[in-house]
């Protein structure tokens, strides 16, 4: 009776159409909620950024010389090299551990040679005076003692010759900062993140950042915290786990791609050949072919990054490291990533939302090609701005102009500005398409999802405006992850699984009201599981243990939405044979072959990439070694591209097949591109990046992570073998993916179907009552 009961109430209150504003309410205020929770918490808990006095009163290291060292370390785009609490870079050290080993080396043998004791009695008063915290609040300082006023010393002295090119830890260039106070106050900045690493929060027997990173030397070891919160994790994973597949057993029926498509039948080729675009359908196409371009700029800075690791080009006495360091070569590899990827979902989304309509809104097609004008702005403003920012060519405007220093949100605040002229003008776009349909249909139609998920990319960028150049390090942090990750693991996942369910409702393979409970569920997985599970990237980075505790359990059910679409895979997977009916004689072939094999990429990549390759490092007391390391560099590659590289390639050729003139098409061509991409990526993955994360975690369980991190390891056999042999998985995914498919699209600008507003033949008739029940 209690079951039926049960079964009665989760029907009524969250399957039932018209209360699932009931479910989203709470998941959205039980998320953000959190996320001012932490934001608040941040705030309070933040370690002080104080003056280091000696016990004679002497300052050693003012608050002002570390803020200016931060600026430093923001302006010259040092996040592209190496990284700060293990956020950034791999290129370069982990100057929190590196600082915080050197310290505790330098107190040692401070102590050791000074006080006339042994070297574990002089260890062991090291590591005891690196936990002190000996912070007064009242005058914001903090008492140093003897060996650690002689640390502060070392420190300086280390961090001048590494960017003058002397000693054993090297930046190449030689000289990129060449002011000898800019480099002093660039110590005094990484000494507090040592400082803070491993100084006592207060009322805690632990540092700031739980003890890490691990370094037996300076005495940091897994908090108990860690421990305990890993075990909830995996308790509360496998619990969540088994009430999910329990409703999935009782309602994937209803949720699932197995629902009949629409009565018109499948895209079939036919239907491909004979659509009729419309001008504003055929302005979008100029978003998939600047995509490509962009994809391959991208992957050029993928191998000029890739080339500062092995240092080729000396090879051929061209140092062009020189010309262009990895500072900015990085930065653009991930700039690029962004904009090529978000040009296709902007033409994708205006290209779907068009086909529904019954005639183009007055003065939108200028509108769209305005967008793409101030899409082109940000492209070229952002990328030179990284360049010449980075460069420190632009003065006191570097943030402004330039480089803002933050690993992912480099671009400028100018050019910060202008995306987000470009994200209003495309939600103006889709509410200005998605108003056409406004009163056909309830609340949940497709063209109102992807309104609404538009609308919190827009809101939610505003979280980037937040953090100033001075602003504390960790409370900054704090904003910068609050744009990556609602994007990518929160938002982002609610507008690509609608424009997916588009796609396959234009296929034929599911019905519209299937497709919209289809998002409705994925949403409520993905926002419950994303926006508290935003905590796992504030492990380390000095947050409180409150922060440590939300992340652990939800950012570890992160990875049961994607299990969901592993057991739904293969019902996705044989969604063609089902519509064409196994493809008896006479049944017409499937339109939308390639599109569909790059969405089954999707699929593999969601599980694969995102699932197993998150979920391995998503547990507190696994993340605490590994986090610096090359597996998180591993998951983001194969995620990333995986994912929604597949996607957003899904997109180009989906709506290219509707665009491009029939006798043009080349499938043959497209389904070596999904190969070549796709094995690439995968070799890429399997030969170098995983590999060499193992290697790295290794050595960090060996020695700390500032010895996996260090010059001698980035340029040791194993490392230097592997990231030769990840070549060819590149060579792979460059000559035989990317090439090919740039010139695909470069090549076919010519080769597009006429558009006329008053041409409305039988395949456009057929297309528009294929989504008619979706509004």
């Amino acid at each position: 009776m209690s079951f039926r009961l049960l079964g009665n109430f989760w029907n009524r209150m969250v399957m039932d159409r018209r209360n699932w504003w009931l479910p989203l309410t709470v998941v959205l205020v039980v998320g953000m909620g959190s996320m001012i929770f932490v934001g608040t918490r941040t705030y309070q808990d933040a370690p002080p950024i104080p003056d280091f006095v000696s016990e004679s009163g002497e300052t050693l290291v003012s608050a002002a010389a570390i803020t200016r060292g931060q600026i430093v370390f923001l302006k010259y785009g040092l996040m592209n090299y190496g990284s700060m609490f293990g956020d950034g870079a791999g290129r370069g050290p982990d100057f929190t551990a590196d600082a915080l080993h050197v310290t505790a080396r330098a107190m040692r043998d401070h102590h050791a040679s000074r006080d006339g004791v042994d070297v574990a009695a002089a260890l062991a008063r090291a590591q005891a005076e690196i936990r002190e915290n000996r912070y007064t609040a009242t005058d914001n300082r903090v008492i140093l003692g003897e060996a650690q006023a002689y640390a502060v010393r070392e420190l300086e002295r280390r961090y001048l010759a590494m960017f003058r090119g002397e000693g054993t830890e090297v930046f190449h260039p030689a000289g990129y900062i060449g002011d000898a106070a800019e480099l002093r106050d660039l110590a005094a900045f990484f000494f507090w993140g040592g400082w803070v690493c491993g100084a006592a929060r207060p009322g805690q027997d632990y540092s700031y950042t739980h003890n890490w990173p691990y370094d037996e030397l300076a005495g940091n070891r897994p908090s108990a915290p860690i421990m305990m919160w890993s075990v909830a994790a995996a308790l509360g994973l496998i619990v969540a786990l088994g009430v999910v597949l329990f409703l999935h057993g009782r309602y994937g029926s209803l949720a699932g791609w197995r629902q009949a498509g629409d009565a018109t039948g499948p895209a079939c080729m036919a239907r491909m050949d004979a659509f009729q675009p419309t001008p504003l359908q055929s302005a979008t196409y100029k978003f998939f072919a600047a995509a490509a371009l962009l994809f391959l700029l991208q992957i050029i800075a993928g191998v000029l990054t890739l080339g500062d690791f092995l240092q080729f080009t000396r090879e051929m006495g061209i140092d062009l490291a020189g010309i262009l360091p990895i500072t900015i070569v990085r930065a653009w590899h991930l700039q690029l990533a962004l904009m090529w990827i978000s040009a296709c979902w902007v033409g994708a989304s205006v290209f779907v939302l068009s086909v529904a309509q019954r005639e183009t809104p007055k003065g939108l097609h200028r509108e769209v090609n305005l967008l793409f004008g101030m899409f082109v702005v940000w492209v070229v403003g952002t990328l030179v701005g990284i360049a010449v920012g980075s460069k420190g060519l632009l003065g006191e405007y570097w943030n402004l102009l330039g480089n803002q220093g933050w690993e992912f949100v480099e671009m400028g605040k100018l050019w910060q500005g202008v995306l987000f002229v470009v994200f209003a003008l495309w939600l103006r776009v889709v509410a200005r398409l998605a108003r056409a349909v406004w009163h056909e249909g309830d609340a949940w139609t497709l063209p109102k999802w992807l309104l609404y998920a538009v609308a919190s990319v827009l809101v939610l960028f505003i979280s980037g405006f937040v953090a100033r150049p001075e602003t504390n390090f960790v409370v900054a942090d704090f904003w910068r992850w609050a744009v990556i990750h609602m994007w990518v693991e929160a938002f982002f996942e609610v507008f690509t699984t609608a424009l997916l369910a588009y796609f396959m409702v234009l296929m034929g393979f599911v019905s519209p009201a299937a497709a919209s409970r289809i998002v409705y569920l994925a949403t409520l997985l993905f926002l419950g599981s994303g926006l508290l599970g935003i905590s796992h990237n504030f492990y380390w980075n000095a947050k409180p243990v409150a922060t440590l505790a939300i992340g652990s359990i939800f950012s570890t059910l992160q990875v049961v939405p994607l299990i969901l679409l592993t057991l739904e895979a293969w019902q996705f997977r044989n969604a063609p044979q089902r519509a064409l009916g196994g493809r008896a004689a006479g049944q017409p072939a499937f339109g939308q072959a390639e599109a569909f094999l790059f969405l089954i990429g999707v699929n593999f990549w969601n599980f694969f990439g995102a699932g197993v390759f998150g979920f391995i490092i998503n547990l507190p007391i696994v993340n605490y070694y590994e986090h610096g390391t090359y597996l998180t560099v591993n998951h983001g590659h194969a995620a990333l591209m995986g994912v929604y590289g597949n996607l957003a390639i899904a997109a180009i050729v989906f709506c290219s097949r509707y665009l491009i003139a029939a006798k043009r098409w080349d499938g043959r061509l497209l389904r070596q591109v999904f190969w070549a991409l796709n094995l690439g990526l995968l070799l890429m993955v399997v030969i170098d990046l995983f590999p060499v994360g193992i290697a790295q975690l290794n050595e960090v369980l060996a020695h700390g992570l500032w010895q996996a991190r260090s010059h001698a390891f980035i340029q040791g056999e194993l490392f230097q073998t592997l990231t030769w042999a990840r070549i060819i998985g590149g060579a792979v995914f460059l000559f035989g993916g990317v090439l090919p498919l740039v010139w695909f699209m470069v090549t076919r600008l010519a080769s597009l179907k006429p558009s006329d507003v008053s041409l409305r033949t039988n395949a456009m008739t057929d297309l528009t009552a294929a989504v008619a029940a979706v509004k």
